[in-house]
């Protein structure tokens, strides 16, 4: 093997060329390049150039604070937009909104993926992963704006099925991280959270015929790397960038933690009791869906309190915890280092562990509640002036075997008290989270009706199921009126259970609910 040229951040950025595709790594704010997409934003800066660029990722990638995607987000710089996750850059998100560039949204497994096809060179990425979501082209395949026109999505027909035919595309240019190269360029990410997209990625730009460009911490002697951590060979490096201590950051503005690569295990003290509020109230309802050793993805926001009700009732070791961005078990992190696990006993590529997703490997997954529609529709991606964009949402909550959301019942200045095990609203949310239409499809509740997946909605006040018939009222919280705090407060009538039952009054007091016992 010959030697890899070792280049600065400045070189780097040389090597992209007006209307490149390129595609970079990361995960929220892990293993983020920081140190490549720097160099070229003050390149174009001070320049103008690159422009006109399209960028490509899976994960999003950044802190809203300039990082990550951010970097690339100024008027002329990129053309288009084609990413999973929009949320931690928002100025890219600001230039979709303004129909300023062309921007996609695709599900972030449905990527991981497409990196794999590109580098096979296969016709596109063929799944049901998406159907009759906003993915599909039938509600707009994946577009974002009115100047964004390329079909990038297809509905086909195989073997009497529908699919979608996810369009590849050559990658010209790359930039990842990985922790350590050789003098050879030979990789390995043995310092960041998991390996995420890194091996993909690069084969996919390698056989584009473009340039691939890794971010390391240091150069070690060639040949003297453990070959099993090596993840990006060298015989895809075209160039090898020594980013600084601060560039290099496991988790953006966060110090290495080796208990996030396996390096060693920490002692995990009992997870604190959590006040009794309307989040707990819901983990607590959410909870009493875990089946026996469930393997269960949770995702962000009130879906994160149900490790601490099962930590608090004994049952966590009744379930296996998985992040989509490769972790299995351990215990979960959020915030700046979102992605990563802290004792994992395994950790996978990212395209590996949506592989498992989308087959339906997950027993049950908890995701938020926000817009929810008559029909059982829901969007948590895209909101007025507001670009989330789905992540990974899409992927797992159409495949788990069961879907539980978990939400307040309405947003915004809500309030409740538990009295006497009864839920006391002393201040109502005022925006309506069950609504007529949503502005977005992330989850289809056709779909979801139509390969028979179990779905519950829950909330601190009421419980819904999904039907053929659409979103029914199962069950009402002890101290609840139907009338005036449920339908009042809903922009629709619901189906009702001829038998509605009370919620399980454990839910509503201080004590431990039993839940181990039952």
């Amino acid at each position: 093997m010959k030697k890899v040229r070792v280049i600065s951040a400045e070189e780097a950025a040389l090597l992209v060329n007006d209307g490149d595709t390129i595609s970079t790594g990361g995960f929220v704010s892990c293993a983020c390049p920081e140190a490549l997409s720097t160099a070229l934003e003050k390149r174009f800066v001070e320049t103008g150039h690159p422009r006109d660029l399209t960028l490509f990722f899976a994960a999003g990638q950044g802190h809203r604070d300039g990082t990550g995607g951010d970097h690339y987000g100024h008027e002329g710089m990129v053309k288009r937009v084609v990413g999973g996750h929009w949320d931690r850059a928002p100025k890219l998100g600001d230039l979709a909104l303004a129909n300023k560039i062309e921007a996609y949204n695709l599900p972030q497994g449905v990527i991981t993926h497409m990196y794999r096809d590109i580098a096979a060179h296969n016709i596109g990425t063929i799944t049901h992963v998406g159907l009759y979501t906003f993915a599909d082209p039938r509600n707009g395949g994946g577009k974002l704006n009115t100047c964004t026109k390329e079909d990038l999505v297809k509905l086909i027909e195989i073997e009497g099925e529908e699919r979608l035919l996810y369009k590849g595309f050559p990658i010209n240019v790359c930039f990842l991280r990985g922790s350590y190269a050789d003098e050879y360029g030979n990789c390995t990410v043995h310092r960041e959270i998991g390996p995420l997209d890194v091996t993909a990625q690069a084969q996919a730009t390698k056989n584009s015929g473009g340039k691939v460009i890794v971010q390391v911490e240091k150069i070690v002697q060639g040949g003297s790397l453990d070959p099993k951590l090596v993840k990006i060979p060298g015989i895809y490096v075209d160039a090898i960038v020594v980013g600084s201590i601060e560039d290099n950051m496991q988790c953006l503005g966060m110090p290495y933690d080796g208990a996030l690569t396996g390096e060693f295990r920490i002692p995990v003290d009992a997870i604190p009791p959590i006040p009794l509020d309307a989040k707990k109230i819901l983990a607590r309802r959410a909870a009493m869906e875990l089946p026996q050793d469930a393997i269960v993805n949770l995702g962000t926001g009130a879906p994160e309190k149900i490790a601490n009700v099962a930590a608090e009732e004994g049952i966590s070791d009744k379930l296996t915890l998985t992040v989509e961005a490769g972790s299995i078990a351990g215990v979960p992190y959020g915030g700046t280092q979102f992605g990563a696990a802290a004792n994992s006993m395994a950790i996978l590529d990212h395209n590996v562990q949506f592989d498992f997703y989308q087959g339906g490997g997950l027993d049950v997954a908890f995701l938020g509640l926000a817009e929810t529609a008559p029909n059982g529709d829901l969007n948590v991606s895209k909101f007025g002036t507001r670009l989330a964009g789905a992540g990974g949402f899409i992927d797992i909550t159409q495949n788990a075997k069961k879907v539980v959301y978990c939400g307040t019942f309405t947003a915004k200045g809500l309030k409740t008290e538990c009295r006497d095990g009864k839920l006391v609203i002393t201040q109502e949310g005022s925006k309506k989270k069950f609504v007529n239409e949503v502005e977005h499809i992330t989850f289809s509740g056709v779909y979801a009706n139509k390969v028979h997946q179990p779905v519950l909605y829950v909330t601190e006040r009421a419980v819904f199921e999904l039907r053929p018939e659409g979103v029914t009222l199962i069950e009402i919280a002890p101290g609840i009126d139907l009338q005036t705090q449920v339908l009042d407060q809903m922009e629709f009538m619901p189906k009702i259970a001829e038998d509605l039952k009370l919620m399980d009054e454990r839910i509503f007091k201080d004590e431990l609910m039993g839940l181990a016992n039952d």
